[in-house]
């Protein structure tokens, strides 16, 4: 008997299952739960999001796991705890893992920005000090996982660049989107007529300092556009709230968590969907709101323009007047407007998670039979 035509125990590292990146993971099992109906899967998941993903594949089922992500709890006892598994493989979704891990795994990697950034309202010394243990996570993954999936050609690069035992092991398996809520929309009460859209973490790097300032300069000519960030309200949402009230800046809402219905309003009423971020791995949101119909003005950084081909206006992120510029090109162009409109909805369509994961399992199937 071969060894693909056994059942296997393949384990998902899913703790990041409800964070920024979460929508990757989820999707991921979504399909392989239709793909794979005869290996065992396990998935690892936080007891505080244990409701998060209920399988319907009975082959597949739900394990707490309660390790904080860098941690020495995480290369002890977790460890411990995926030996005890006794897995065929492990899919780690995010770097961070037990880098003593030595049974056949794989892991994601969505980009490079715990080792190229630094967002401002964390504590120095400590996110130096995750910075490098990082670097040492990323090295020992190039050199001991059996596959590294990655979401762009721009991120393959770059880790190739960075950790060289990296080359021959990466896989592109491009993300995609789709509508993230299916029922009716809810309208979300603001006050403008037209406003600006983003939807996301606010994170230094993802410079939504840069996009304020663009949108006080439109002000002079559209003075009542909005711009509205949708997102937590956390340390980083913040930082910028007070920023800019300091600066005082007009027309500017933070949403705070909002229901997913009134965020796909948002989406669907925007009068442009703006990405300002200097550095992404695959910039999901911006193809997200190219599914509702949203026109995308995006920053011409990384692999942005990989991503989004000719269906968005491009600026240059360090630059506030090329951003105002763009943006009104939008707002006072009908048929550019139409064109990026139009644009979008045919970018989607080149993406699909069910690909992905067919992808993805794949490599699941090679890593298996070559251990």
């Amino acid at each position: 008997m071969s060894k693909l035509s056994e059942n296997h125990h393949i384990v998902i590292d899913a703790r990041i299952i409800n964070s920024s990146t979460g929508r990757y993971v989820e999707r991921l099992i979504h399909y392989l739960e239709q793909i794979d109906e005869s290996n065992k899967y396990t998935l690892l998941i936080p007891s505080k999001d244990i409701d998060f993903y209920t399988p319907i594949n009975p082959n597949f089922t739900v394990l707490e796991a309660n390790f904080n992500n860098y941690s020495f709890a995480e290369q002890t006892k977790f460890l411990k705890f995926l030996n005890s598994l006794n897995a065929d493989l492990v899919h780690f979704c995010m770097p961070q893992q037990p880098i003593l891990y030595k049974k056949p795994h794989v892991t994601t990697i969505h980009d490079l920005t715990l080792l190229k950034t630094y967002n401002s309202d964390k504590n120095w010394l400590i996110y130096h000090l995750k910075q490098l243990v990082g670097r040492v996570v990323f090295a020992r993954i190039c050199r001991n996982n059996s596959a590294i999936f990655v979401p762009t050609k721009f991120t393959q690069k770059e880790l190739e660049s960075h950790f060289p035992s990296a080359k021959d092991k990466t896989i592109i398996t491009y993300e995609a989107a789709d509508k993230l809520y299916t029922g009716s929309t809810e309208k979300y009460n603001n006050p403008y007529k037209d406003f600006l859209l983003y939807v996301g973490q606010q994170s230094d790097y993802k410079n939504i300092a840069k996009l304020a300032e663009a949108h006080q300069k439109l002000l002079k000519n559209h003075p009542n556009l909005g711009l509205i960030l949708v997102g937590k309200l956390n340390a980083s949402a913040r930082k910028n709230q007070n920023l800019f009230k300091a600066r005082k800046y007009k027309n500017i809402t933070f949403t705070n968590f909002i229901p997913d219905s009134q965020r796909d309003w948002l989406y669907e009423n925007c009068a442009a969907y703006i990405f300002p971020s200097l550095m992404e791995g695959f910039g999901l949101p911006g193809l997200e709101a190219m599914n509702y119909g949203a026109p995308v003005v995006s920053s011409n950084a990384t692999c942005l323009p990989e991503v989004y081909g000719d269906a968005a206006y491009y600026f240059n992120p360090n630059d506030s007047t090329d951003i105002t510029e763009k943006i009104n090109d939008i707002l006072t162009d009908k048929k550019l407007r139409n064109q990026m409109i139009k644009r979008g909805y045919s970018q989607v369509k080149k993406y699909s998670w069910r690909r992905m994961a067919e992808q993805t399992h794949q490599e699941y199937m090679r890593v298996i039979k070559n251990n």
